[in-house]
């Protein structure tokens, strides 16, 4: 009986050990720097996941793993168990920074997640239902979700969110999402659906948050007072511009800095501070703390005319 296995049988064999090879690699470059969290406040005992991505114990993990907690318990995997404060959190991007109070675990590298691409293998390293240390894979399956957070009557779209079919279970929110690399580009916050989870993606504007967080425990975001929708622009005019569509505005706040600086109903906002307005996340991610204050130009499209105003973004105020 010929028991040598067959081209494609080889081919299968190759191939799974390799992607076994990146998955394990990953794995054990991570799972020392992820905690399983535990918080206790006058609502109740919450758990989740966090990962360390400093020499000296800070942690990052979703702001609602530790909503209205001040401190709480990260456990590793070696069974290392340390208290933790809360440094910062920020519903609005479903972040938190949390700083160990005997900080001793590796930092895992954090990544860029602007980088990624669909069908990109991806490792998600957390603690579903309180076990500890668990490691799922999958691929990237969707780029550029938005997935709506609350803080106060502020609401906002947390844009770029990452999908991936790497299974998630209650208590993954605040591990890690890692690409073949072993870096962190993700923070897993929600799952969705079965087969079907998210992540708040690492890129420049969580960088900014995440800084901000470490330094003042807050994120103070700008404020223009507008609400739009995303329009095609006349092919003219997207044939000036190289860009397809712009922000059309609804609504304007009476007395906000939109307000004061002549921008009105109907008009769509092209460019502000040089970068191209698309949609409304496009806007968004301008606005944070650099930004209040400060003049921004806006380019618009009113009534076939192309208009410049400047307008100073004030302080969003979320209570």
């Amino acid at each position: 009986m010929d028991t040598e296995r067959t081209e494609p049988e080889r081919d299968d064999t190759a191939a799974l050990d390799a992607y076994s090879r990146v998955v394990t690699t990953v794995a054990a470059q991570i799972l020392p720097s992820v905690a399983a969290v535990s918080v206790r406040t006058g609502r109740g005992a919450g758990a989740g996941s966090a990962v360390t991505f400093t020499d000296d114990g800070f942690l990052l993990t979703s702001a609602h793993v530790v909503e209205s907690a001040s401190g709480g318990t990260a456990t590793f995997g070696d069974g290392t168990e340390v208290g933790f404060d809360v440094v910062g959190r920020d519903p609005l991007s479903d972040l938190a920074v949390l700083r160990a109070r005997n900080p001793g675990a590796p930092p895992a590298p954090l990544g860029d997640a602007d980088r990624l691409r669909i069908g990109q293998l991806v490792v998600a390293v957390g603690n579903p239902m309180g076990l500890a240390g668990s490691v799922t894979a999958g691929v990237v399956s969707a780029l550029g979700r938005s997935l709506p957070a609350r803080e106060g009557r502020a609401i906002r779209l947390i844009d770029d969110v990452i999908q991936t079919d790497a299974a998630l279970n209650p208590g993954n929110s605040g591990g890690a999402l890692v690409d073949s690399s072993g870096q962190v580009i993700g923070v897993n916050t929600a799952v969705a659906g079965y087969g079907l989870g998210l992540a708040v993606p690492i890129n420049r504007n969580t960088r900014q948050i995440i800084g901000d967080l470490i330094q003042d425990g807050r994120v103070r975001r700008a404020w223009l007072g507008v609400a739009g929708v995303p329009v095609p622009l006349p092919p003219p005019v997207a044939e000036r511009t190289g860009q397809r569509t712009g922000l059309r505005v609804v609504e304007v706040v009476p007395g906000s800095p939109a307000g004061v600086a002549g921008i009105y109903l109907g008009d769509i906002l092209l460019t502000a501070g040089g970068q191209q307005i698309q949609n409304v996340q496009s806007l968004q991610r301008l606005m944070l703390g650099p930004a209040i204050g400060n003049r921004l130009s806006v380019t618009l499209l009113r009534r076939g005319a192309f208009v410049d105003v400047v307008t100073v973004p004030a302080e969003l105020s979320t209570r």
